[in-house]
């Protein structure tokens, strides 16, 4: 069954795509939650119009997008934590501690949800680089260093 989807959806799609699902997850699941309606003539043509009118605004978004990536790819963090004699750090630094650090050392205003750490979070001193995605078609990788306060 194709569906029209009205949020971004991991794994799935993007916010007004038209994807494949099957039917009882679509009825079951994805309509009744209020996450996508069905593909039929008339919303097709409606989600037409819809990316006509608001291409524009998308390609602006996407340009500040690419230029911020380019920003970032410049970009290299130091993140201080606590740690002991052999190099293990108490707790863990994670997508949070690194947009904090965005912020506080070059001012870069990035959501912690569109931060992904490998292995969710850090837990030892050392070089390391996280994922930020920035638009649908952006994503830059950012390179920080945990070191000991």
């Amino acid at each position: 069954m194709e569906v029209i989807l009205k949020q971004d959806i991991p794994n799935f799609g993007y916010k007004d795509d038209i994807i494949n699902v099957k039917s009882g997850y679509a009825r079951n699941y994805l309509i009744p939650k209020g996450m996508a309606i069905t593909a039929t003539e008339v919303n097709r043509k409606i989600l037409a119009e819809v990316k006509k009118q608001r291409s524009f605004k998308e390609e602006k978004i996407f340009k500040e997008a690419e230029t911020l990536a380019k920003a970032l790819e410049a970009v290299s963090l130091k993140i201080g934590a606590k740690a002991g004699t052999s190099g293990k750090i108490f707790g863990s630094v994670n997508a949070i501690q690194i947009s904090q650090a965005l912020s506080d050392q070059f001012k870069f205003d990035i959501d912690r949800k569109l931060i992904e750490v490998d292995g969710e979070s850090i837990k030892e001193l050392g070089d390391y680089t996280a994922k930020v995605k920035l638009h649908k078609g952006v994503q830059v990788d950012i390179r920080f260093e945990v070191v000991a306060d």
